[in-house]
Formats: structure tokens, C-alpha cells, sequence
């Protein structure tokens, strides 16, 4: 049995589940030439959420991060998520912006895209795939895992060798709930074993307890690569925790040859940011405690830190139990979709919205009729269609590939963000988050002229102040 790889996940996944991806630029590059030193397989260090949290919320250029990362890093290899057609966004966008997103991205120095779409629709993955098999990346097919009466581990098997003649390099097992329980993970990693050549990834969640035992049965099934991420920003709704695994499978079969000594740095250099993060409020201790019910109500890391951030910001934290019970019942009546962005968001708001509003569906939100419509592709489950009808009327439902429908978009936007753009990457942060992108470049242009924006006119090109 070869030794078990590790993708370490602090720079993205760690703290966009435990902190609403609130983590700086500025916080990591101190540390990324020591983790470049310990040996990881992989650094998972961009995409999924967060490209929207650097602009929305931390005022930084995404690509600018990337860049930054890549110069520190030499050696180990640098991964991102990707979310299809829906890129990094929340919908679908046209052909030619994947095909860009994707360019661009290898280009700033991304090795490994995990591409994966929220419905396990194999048809939203194909123009990600094959952009990034042209720019010579390595492409990551993912499995969004989910349990309902509509998944199994035999139908995530075919669908991982449907994703290996697409062209995958190696396939992901996404258990973005914490769902997967460990003799299950020994079940469908062998199946997957038997069915495909790739090597195969296992991402899960610490939420309900399970995650390391789940790992330990996964790598005894026979699992080439496990994502984890350094303790101090492990477990509650975050990933494993790196040390203990490595400690865990030393001297045996499966060592990771990775040094708990080096480790340990990285440890040491995290440890007083998780206290300043607890001390400011960013990390909520709700979000460290096991939860086993996250076997019931199934919701991600990531949709679990965010839904208790906009409650609190609501003053309805106490509703809270009550909005994660609703969120099963919304998911089986929108056909059973695995719950992972934006599949996870649009059940996840639409679940606050019943719970809110007192009375369910009596608001649905844009979002809600889209997946019920199929304007996210394949539910799992055909949606009932009363139901449908309830929620989107006479509205005809869509049954082709979503992204057919959309004509190509790069050049236009390319127009209308000639006047902001002071790179060409600046055309896709305006393409997924149009309005925030906009107050991004606002805010750039006027440090980088030292310009007071509340005081400038800047169609007659003055400053009254």
C-alpha cells in the first residue's frame, strides 16, 4: 500500500467553515513558506467562497492573493475548488467565461482544480473539464456526496467513472456534510477502487463526529489522498485535524512521512489567530461542538458558519434548530439536491425564509424557483408537479443542459469593465460579482490615487475638497 498523501485545507476550507472565510492574505503568507516546507501533497488555497470573501468583505483582489500564495510556494502543488458552470458565482455562466476563468486561474498558478457541480449533473462539469485538460491542468472530478433515498454508493460509483472518461486525472470524493460514516467510506472506497484506475481524494467534515474514523476506514479501503487541515482551525465544522492523522497512521502501512516536528510550526504560527478569531467573534463556538444531528438535517460547514452569522445579524438566533429541521423537508421537495454551494445556499435560505415567514413557500426566493425550474440542470429526483407548479406556475421546466441557453458573454463584458480594468482578470471578478467587483475597483482606483472618493467628481474629473 503506497504512503497516504495530504491536501492541507487552513488556507481555504479550514476557515471558510469555521470563519466565513474571513481569513486575510496578509494572515497567511508568514506561514507559507514553512507549510511549503513539510511535504503536503497539496495546498488547498483558493476558490469556493473564497474569491467572493475577498471582495465583498476584506476589500482584496482575489487574483492578487493567488499571485501572492503562488510566489511562496514553489514546491508543493496548489488546488482550488470549482464550481462548474457556476464557476465561483451562483449561476450558470456562458462557455466562453469558464473557458477564461479556467485559463486564468492555471495561469496565476493553480495546479489542481476540483471541479464539481452542486447536482452531480455531469453535463455542467464538461466545459470546466475540458478547459482545464487544454491549459494542461490537473483536473480533480468531484462527487458532491449526499445520502437520500435517490443516492447510493453503486450510483456514485458510475457516476466516478462517467467523470474518468470525461477526462478526470483523479476523482474527489466532496462529503461536504460530514455525512459519510466510516464503514460506509470503506464501502464506497473500495467500490470506487474496483471501478476506476484515477486516484481518489476524500474531503469530509469534523460536524457530527465522524471525520477521522472516517478517514482511518477510507485510507484502509485504499485511498490515495485525504484532505485535513492543522488543529487549530480543525474539527467543529472544519476538517480533521492534521497532526492527529499523521501521528495516527506513522510507522505503519500507510505512514505519511510527514514530520510532526514541522508541523508543529504551522501549529504554533495558527494557534494565536483561532484565539483572535474567537476573542473578535469571527469563530463561533457553535460551530466547534460535534453535532450529530448533522446526519439529519445534512447541511456543509461552510452553510452552517454562514447560517449562523445571518441570523445573528437578523437578531433570530434562536431560530436557528428550528431553520436547520426545515432544511431536509425544503431539499426532499426540491428532488433531493446534494447540499453544496449554491444548491446548499438556495435550500438553506429558502428554509430561513419558512421558518421566518411563518408560513412555508409563502416567499421563495429567485434562487429557489430557478433549481425548482432547472435552471441549475438534473435534480436527482424529478421534482412533483404540484409542487413545481407551486412554485413556478405555467413556467415550462428545463430538461437540456442550463448553459445552452446562454450566448457568449466574455467580450461584452470585457466593454463594460474597459473603464475599472487594470488587469485582465479584472473581466472575471466583474463577471461573477458584478455590483461588489464595481465597489472593489472603486475602492482600488482611488488608493491608487490617493483619491478621496466621497469628495471626487469623476465624470468632470475634479475633487471639490
Amino acid at each position: 500500500m503506497a504512503k497516504v498523501k495530504i491536501c492541507e485545507t487552513v488556507l481555504r476550507d479550514a476557515h471558510q467553515s469555521l470563519i466565513a472565510t474571513r481569513m486575510t492574505t496578509e494572515q497567511m503568507l508568514p506561514i507559507l513558506e514553512q507549510m511549503d516546507k513539510v511535504g503536503y501533497y497539496s495546498l488547498e488555497a483558493w476558490g469556493g467562497a473564497t474569491f467572493d470573501s475577498c471582495l465583498r468583505f476584506l476589500n482584496e483582489d482575489p487574483w492578487e492573493r493567488l499571485r501572492k500564495i503562488r510566489d511562496k510556494v514553489k514546491n508543493t502543488k496548489l488546488q482550488m475548488l470549482f464550481r462548474g458552470q457556476n464557476i465561483l458565482g451562483y449561476r450558470h455562466y456562458a462557455d466562453d467565461v469558464v473557458e477564461y476563468f479556467v485559463q486564468k486561474s492555471i495561469a496565476n498558478g493553480i495546479d489542481i482544480i476540483r471541479i464539481f457541480d452542486a447536482l452531480n449533473d455531469p453535463r455542467n462539469l464538461k466545459t470546466a473539464i475540458n478547459a482545464t485538460i487544454k491549459e494542461g491542468g490537473h483536473v480533480q472530478a468531484a462527487i458532491s456526496y449526499t445520502t437520500s433515498p435517490a443516492h447510493s454508493n453503486k450510483g456514485f460509483a458510475e457516476y466516478a467513472k462517467q467523470l474518468e472518461d470525461m477526462g478526470a486525472n483523479s476523482i474527489c470524493i466532496k462529503d461536504m456534510a460530514g455525512l459519510l460514516t466510516p464503514y460506509n467510506a470503506y464501502e464506497l472506497v473500495s467500490m470506487l477502487k474496483e471501478t476506476v484506475k484515477v486516484p481518489i481524494e476524500l474531503h469530509t467534515h469534523y460536524t457530527s463526529g465522524l471525520a477521522s474514523m472516517t478517514l482511518l476506514k477510507a485510507i484502509e479501503a485504499g485511498v490515495d489522498i485525504v484532505d485535513t487541515a492543522i488543529s487549530p482551525l480543525a474539527m467543529g465544522t472544519s476538517q480533521p485535524p492534521t497532526e492527529s492523522l499523521v501521528a495516527t497512521l506513522a510507522g505503519t502501512e500507510y505512514d505519511t512521512g510527514l514530520d510532526l516536528k514541522e508541523l508543529d510550526k504551522v501549529c504554533k504560527y495558527f494557534m494565536p489567530l483561532r484565539e483572535k478569531y474567537l476573542k473578535d467573534g469571527l469563530l463561533d463556538p457553535k460551530v466547534l461542538k460535534v453535532d450529530v444531528n448533522a446526519l439529519l438535517y445534512q447541511v456543509p460547514g461552510g452553510m452552517l458558519s454562514n447560517l449562523v452569522s445571518q441570523l445573528k445579524q437578523a437578531g433570530k438566533s434562536d431560530k436557528l434548530d428550528e431553520v436547520l429541521a426545515e432544511v431536509p423537508r425544503v431539499r426532499a421537495d426540491a428532488g433531493y439536491p446534494p447540499l453544496v454551494t449554491p444548491s446548499s445556499q438556495i435550500v438553506g435560505t429558502q428554509a430561513v425564509f419558512n421558518v421566518i415567514g411563518g408560513e412555508r413557500y409563502k416567499m421563495c426566493t429567485k434562487e429557489f424557483k430557478g433549481l425548482v425550474r432547472g435552471e441549475y440542470g438534473k435534480t436527482p429526483v424529478p421534482i412533483d408537479p404540484e409542487f413545481a407548479k407551486k412554485i413556478i406556475g405555467d413556467e415550462k421546466q428545463i430538461t437540456y443542459r442550463p448553459a445552452d441557453d446562454l450566448k457568449p458573454e466574455l467580450e461584452e463584458l470585457r466593454e463594460k469593465v474597459k473603464p475599472w480594468a487594470v488587469q485582465d482578470e479584472d473581466v472575471l471578478s466583474y463577471a461573477l460579482f458584478e455590483q461588489v467587483a464595481l465597489k472593489f475597483f472603486e475602492a482600488r482606483r482611488n488608493k491608487m490615487y490617493n483619491l478621496d472618493g466621497k469628495n471626487a467628481d469623476f465624470k468632470e474629473k475634479i475633487h471639490t475638497v
